[in-house]
């Protein structure tokens, strides 16, 4: 199997499928995956033993279908995925409502391992299987007058028990500024080594944006939208001095109610210790993209 390098996050550090199959077997041995990307500058401690696939799958959030973190996997099931249209609309040449199949069409898709950081202080290490949404912005064509490219979730009240709840505002919304979806570390995910999504991960397609909180990297998407002026973002709407726009990963400034400057890696054990978080999660590449802005600003 070929593996394709980029700076120093290895296998090792990644929940391999093989791992819940099989414990003694490491994703170095596992047949079919074909070619991983790997990005982002990693530290020592993040050499620590790796996730299982039931740890991925099953710790996250997804308050469609509850605000625990096992709500998605237990509840995840009844949504249904097939068929699955994303509507592109916008300040695009191409507007339209695609298939998943008409969407990625032309388009490479490849293995990616992320580090994953959440909002909460804790993290994981993620292999995605996705393409990067700079190719899919450029198949559908960007408008000269785009700033910004806006995301919107599926919400499908009879299957989501967290919709009929009403625990957030629904449907789901995110975005990004046009250069940050066009860097080539923002993909569009959908599989997990190298099989579909999960349903409580964020089936069929989603968002990954690794340098940011994970709540930026928002699942099930059914509308991208190219925009002129900075879009309505859902955690930002409820709580703006907790939850910036930008939410980039930062271990210099706080979260209002908790420190910010480490993490607790899922899947340590019961005695593990928290790692130091990294500037931008590790990816220091993004980092000229806020050349000139004060990020001490974003919570």
């Amino acid at each position: 199997m070929a593996y394709r390098w980029k700076n120093d996050l290895t296998p090792a550090d990644v929940t391999p499928k093989a791992a819940f199959l099989n414990r003694r077997q490491m994703i170095a041995g596992t047949a079919g995956l074909g070619a991983i990307a790997v990005a982002g500058k990693v530290s020592a401690q993040d050499a620590l033993e790796p996730n299982t696939l039931e740890e991925i799958t099953t710790y996250n959030n997804f308050y469609e279908f509850g605000t625990g973190k096992t709500d998605p996997a237990q509840n995840a099931s009844a949504m249904v995925i097939d068929p699955w249209k994303v509507t592109v609309d916008g300040l695009v040449d191409k507007p339209g409502e695609y298939s998943l199949a008409d969407l990625a069409e032309g388009l490479t898709t490849e293995e990616r391992i992320y580090r994953f950081r959440c909002v909460e202080a804790w993290s994981m290490v993620v292999p995605w299987q996705g393409f990067e949404l700079a190719d899919l912005l450029t198949k559908v064509g960007v408008q000269s007058g785009a700033k910004y490219v806006a995301f919107e979730t599926v919400v499908q009240p009879e299957n989501m028990p967290g919709v009929r709840r009403g625990v957030i505002d629904f449907p789901y919304l995110e975005g990004l500024r046009l250069d940050e979806a066009m860097h080539p570390l923002t993909i569009m995910a959908t599989g997990l080594y190298g099989e579909p999504l999960p349903k409580s991960t964020g089936a069929p397609i989603r968002l990954v944006v690794p340098w940011k909180y994970g709540f930026k990297s928002i699942k099930s998407v059914v509308k991208i939208s190219l925009v002129a002026e900075e879009p309505k973002t859902t955690w930002n709407d409820i709580n703006a001095s907790e939850y910036g726009f930008y939410s980039n990963v930062n271990p210099t400034v706080d979260h209002p109610r908790w420190s910010q400057s480490s993490e607790r890696r899922i899947g340590g054990g019961l005695f593990s210790s928290r790692q130091d978080t990294l500037m931008f999660n590790g990816y220091d590449e993004v980092a000229s993209l806020y050349d000139g802005m004060d990020l001490s600003k974003d919570f």
